[in-house]
């Protein structure tokens, strides 16, 4: 605020006539004139402040009610002869105190804001938005938030808050709080609606569902599950009554960490709060259980189908795409058709989505005649095949050694006009590199190039891959080279590699290749030293075997998993040195981790058989009812 300096505000000559919806007369010109007779006083005590910065009198034509007239009716220029000598600033105070209407207020200030260089404190402009609410004028509250969030207001949420403050009407700071945090959240900025959800909490200000819904939505995007539980922890906290999309939020956002547990005790507390459990809440549920993985999961999905029947809330195609999808995920092709009967028969239309499901579960499971009978049904009902329905059949009919089949596919697909994925051609490339056929592999790959289609890092690691099963190891280094030098390689470019060469004996080139991993910024994981201690046992050097355990547990703080024992238990087993081996099986025994297949094959196959009992210090481990 500048009061102590001669101010050299110009107008512009004419501000472009804004749509009269924007700024609706609330009340008549005269009456609006009426009513500013109490502010002329306050203009004047202005004009005589100004009159002492400029060294000259205040005139007659600073009249509030004229400038209100002039506001009326959008005459931008003859306002600007009359408010020459005044701060800008200070006539907007004093337009806000003397009871002007706030939508005029709110047309000076947009015309202000659009047409100079002078910023408006946030005092003044939270000043303007509590008038607008005590007038009721809650749309253009939020139109004029979501323009000030969106054009990247930089003021900071603390500062917000304190101007917010400044007027003592809690229920009209709630109203104004409860409309940022909505601004924030529908314009993605989370960081700041989430801060401004917490401070709204330290003033003891209020909000509503309606606000903290789109805030949860918008962490829930970012992944911030945590997030998303402490806003609904809040909730129930301050007495915000959540409702059933709040509600279905939060189930989401648990069920994506897994915590269904949980997720189950928020579907109770909707019936605490009065809100039934809808085809969302119940979708979502089934959905976290068929992604959370381990045994009985789909018991328990089908547990909430049950009750989601018994509550008299029917299943929807979502519901049923979720079973099929999850089902088949779960090795139980048959349940994934039991559901797609059940689907049928009531009279629920399958989607793309459902034929794409059971095609995909099809194919992986090996049955690519039902897949394409499948296919033909799709089509039957009018539904037509897309990108991800041929991505299934190829990868099927790659998987299976039908590389003529997944040919004509690929063919097919060119021939109806439409541009082959890169998905697509990695799995032919990768189908020709098993078979052999490297050069078919590189020749796909140029055509990729000459259609405008970019190689990926799978392209190339289903080359590089393939060089290496065929013993070429300088030509796989050579393109592995090439990708380094763009910047792509990864994990799996990187352990595809080290295995071409512990393949060949070379361990010691496939460990030096860690340190060009870290230099990339990639973090070796478990299976990356797995690689690298297998290949050094294979050759019989254990020392060097044990040199990679400690780096990767000293250097990297991994420890041991049940894999890591597997290789150095076939390793030192192999090498005759049965009496170390068994320390490592007792280690890991020790350590809580729990033998697998592969480590019951080992300890039979490379010790029992062998004649050598292991000596397992009262741990149970019963060899002969796993083989």
């Amino acid at each position: 605020m500048q009061n102590s300096q001669t101010l050299n505000f110009k107008i512009p000559s004419l501000l472009p006539v804004q749509h009269e919806s924007m700024f609706p007369k609330s009340l008549a010109v005269s009456r609006k004139i009426s009513n500013l007779t109490k502010g002329v006083s306050g203009l004047r005590r202005l004009c005589s402040s100004s009159a002492t910065i400029t060294g000259s009198p205040c005139p007659p034509r600073y009249d509030v009610a004229v400038i209100a007239d002039l506001i009326e009716k959008q005459h931008w220029s003859k306002l600007g002869v009359h408010v020459t000598d005044i701060n800008p600033n200070e006539l907007f105070r004093l337009l806000i105190s003397s009871e002007l209407d706030p939508d005029l207020c709110l047309r000076y200030y947009t015309w202000l804001v659009k047409n100079s260089d002078i910023s408006v404190s946030l005092e003044l402009t939270f000043k303007l938005l509590h008038s607008l609410a005590n007038a009721k004028r809650y749309s253009k509250i939020r139109s004029f938030l979501d323009g000030f969030v969106r054009n990247g207001s930089d003021h900071q949420v603390h500062s917000i808050f304190h101007a917010i403050s400044m007027c003592g009407n809690v229920c009209v700071n709630s109203i104004l709080a409860d409309m940022l945090v909505l601004a924030y959240a529908n314009n993605s900025r989370f960081e700041l609606g989430f801060e401004a959800f917490k401070r709204s909490g330290y003033y003891g200000y209020k909000l509503s569902a309606l606000s903290c819904k789109p805030l949860m939505i918008a962490l829930l995007k970012e992944n911030r599950s945590a997030d998303v539980e402490y806003v609904y922890k809040e909730m129930i906290r301050r007495k915000i009554q959540p409702n059933v999309f709040t509600f279905n939020v939060v189930i989401n956002a648990l069920c994506k960490t897994g915590k269904m547990n949980k997720a189950r005790d928020v579907m109770e507390d909707m019936k605490v709060y009065g809100c039934s459990p809808n085809v969302v809440s119940y979708n979502t549920l089934i959905d976290g259980y068929c992604k959370l993985g381990g045994n009985g999961k789909m018991y328990k999905a089908d547990a909430v189908l049950k009750e989601m029947v018994e509550n008299d809330v029917s299943p929807n195609l979502t519901t049923f795409n979720i079973l099929i999808d999850g089902f088949w995920k779960d090795d139980n092709l048959p349940g994934s058709m039991k559901v797609f009967k059940e689907m049928l028969d009531q009279d629920v239309k399958p989607n793309v989505i459902t034929y794409n499901s059971l095609i995909n579960g099809l194919c992986i499971g090996g049955k690519i005649s039902e897949a394409i009978s499948m296919r033909d049904k799709m089509v039957s009902a009018g539904v037509q095949p897309n990108f991800i329905t041929y991505n299934a059949l190829i990868n099927g009919f790659c998987k299976n050694d039908m590389l003529k089949e997944a040919l004509d596919m690929f063919g097919s697909v060119k021939g109806q006009g439409a541009v082959p994925t890169t998905r697509m051609y990695n799995m032919l490339i990768d189908a020709y590199c098993k078979l052999g056929k490297i050069d078919y592999g590189f020749a796909l790959k140029e055509e990729m190039e000459r259609e405008g289609i970019v190689p990926d890092v799978g392209t190339y690691n289903c080359l590089i891959a393939g060089l290496c099963r065929n013993g070429n190891i300088e030509a796989a280094k050579k393109l592995f080279d090439q990708l380094t030098s763009k910047g792509l390689p990864d994990l799996v470019t990187f352990h595809i590699l080290m295995e071409g060469y512990c393949r060949k004996g070379e361990s010691r080139k496939a460990a030096m290749l860690l340190k060009e991993m870290s230099k990339m910024g990639l973090k070796p994981r478990h299976l990356t030293y797995n690689i690298v201690m297998k290949g050094y046992c294979k050759e019989g050097n254990l020392k060097a075997a044990t040199n990679m355990r400690t780096q990767m547990e000293k250097e990297r703080r991994l420890r041991m998993n049940v894999a890591s024992y597997n290789v150095l238990l076939q390793g030192y087993s192999q090498k005759g040195k049965l009496e170390d081996a068994n320390m490592l099986l007792n280690e890991m025994l020790e350590k809580g981790l729990v033998p697998n297949r592969i480590t019951y094959e080992i300890v039979k196959e490379e010790m029992v058989d062998k004649g050598f009992v292991p000596d397992i210090e009262g741990h149970l481990f019963n060899v002969s009812t796993k083989s």
